[in-house]
């Protein structure tokens, strides 16, 4: 009997928290993940929902893609 291979976990979705480049919150949360990385702190507070979101510098630390669809994930989609 052969047992089947476990299925393929579902692809994240589209970064949507990644503000377009004319978004409105996009100033804000660029100045948030900059100050978070000058302070070198692994993230920051939202501004506008409050979650707590890990910057680039910590999510390439962590050498691989989560698959949850980050913001500031630093690898290929």
């Amino acid at each position: 009997m052969t047992v089947p291979a476990p299925a393929e976990p579902a692809p994240a979705a589209p970064r949507r928290g990644r503000p377009g480049p004319d978004g409105p919150r996009r100033v804000a949360i660029l100045a948030a993940h900059r100050r978070a990385v000058d302070e070198g702190t692994p993230g920051y507070v939202d501004p506008a929902t409050g979650l707590y979101v890990l910057t680039e510098a910590t999510l390439r630390d962590r050498v691989e893609c989560c698959g949850s669809g980050c913001r500031h994930c630093p690898f290929p989609e």
